[in-house]
């Protein structure tokens, strides 16, 4: 099952800077994530061994919107424009051999759609295309195609669930997978939040320009790679927990940080075949040492 987690990293892009709110205004997010050297464990007998790896990641999320009116039911139709790069370097001390790349890049432009199909329930529809690659040889290959249909189900004005399809020829052919996608958050002070799949976070609104939570995040980077004179599909993935003061200077900025600790950090390679993708592997992924992780945040709008 570890392959569903990479296309869970895929998804988890895919909806990076989606919404489900009406907004006119073009929306960005730049953030940067620094995990410091850890220690690598070996799989085949869970020893921490002596060899270590950082991790920092830069990335822009930017959504432009190309129309939005109101329909009959008094709700928003949208049509817009989405973007995402992400680039992340690794430094590696003390391997017998290379078992991870130097450098990652992730980036795609697409097109999203969403609107209202009955009173309570709404249609999202989004696609791209990008080049999720280890920077070392760029084909082809690296470019993967992916989209998405969510239908969503309006419980309250706090709570959406939806599910559908999710294209993706990440393992070598177009496939289509299921996908999820929640958000919930209560209202008040003190609040919860929860965004599948992308994290959740309880905190406290101290004022009208701070907030500080707990947060768990689901974050990851995925690459078509060359190993063995094969073409292989990389996922790397980690998932970090901290306290996160959040700084509301306006309507249209927001500054976060965040501090903590990484509660799983692993990576997996994997065949571009349709049998690799639920199939259980004999071994655990190799993984590194839990960290100290840090994290910041600037999400603005024009």
């Amino acid at each position: 099952m570890k392959t569903v987690f990479s296309v869970i990293i895929l998804t988890t892009l895919l909806l990076s800077v989606s919404t489900i709110q009406a907004q006119k205004k073009i929306q960005g997010e730049f953030k940067v994530d620094y995990v410091p050297m850890s220690n690598y464990i070996r799989p085949i007998d869970s020893l921490k061994t002596d060899s270590k790896s950082d991790f920092k990641k830069v990335e822009m999320a930017i959504e432009i919107p190309l129309s939005m009116k109101m329909d009959h039911r008094d709700k928003p139709r949208i049509w817009s424009i989405i973007g995402y790069g992400g680039y992340a370097k690794m430094q590696h001390k003390d391997y017998e051999e290379n078992l991870l790349p130097e450098e990652l890049l992730n980036a795609y432009v697409g097109v999203k759609h969403f609107r209202s199909i009955s009173d309570s329930w709404s249609l999202l529809l989004m696609g791209t295309v990008g080049v999720y690659t280890d920077m070392t040889d760029i084909n082809k290959d690296a470019i993967l195609g992916q989209g998405g249909v969510f239908f969503i189900k309006h419980f309250n004005p706090n709570l959406s669930l939806g599910a559908g399809p999710v294209l993706t020829n990440s393992f070598g052919v177009p496939m289509v997978l299921p996908g999820i996608y929640l958000d919930w958050e209560t209202r008040g002070d003190f609040y919860v939040k929860v965004t599948f799949p992308k994290g959740a976070e309880a905190g406290y609104k101290f004022t009208e320009a701070f907030t500080l939570s707990a947060a768990i995040d689901l974050q990851g980077m995925t690459a078509i790679v060359k190993q063995d004179n094969q073409s292989k599909l990389l996922g790397l993935q980690q998932i970090v927990a901290g306290v996160r003061p959040v700084i509301k200077f306006s309507d249209n900025m927001v500054l976060s940080f965040t501090a903590g600790s990484t509660l799983v950090r692993s990576f997996s390679y994997n065949e571009r075949k349709l049998k690799n993708i639920f199939k259980e592997k004999k071994e655990a992924d190799p993984r590194f040492s839990t960290t100290f992780y840090a994290g910041a945040s600037l999400k603005w709008s024009l």
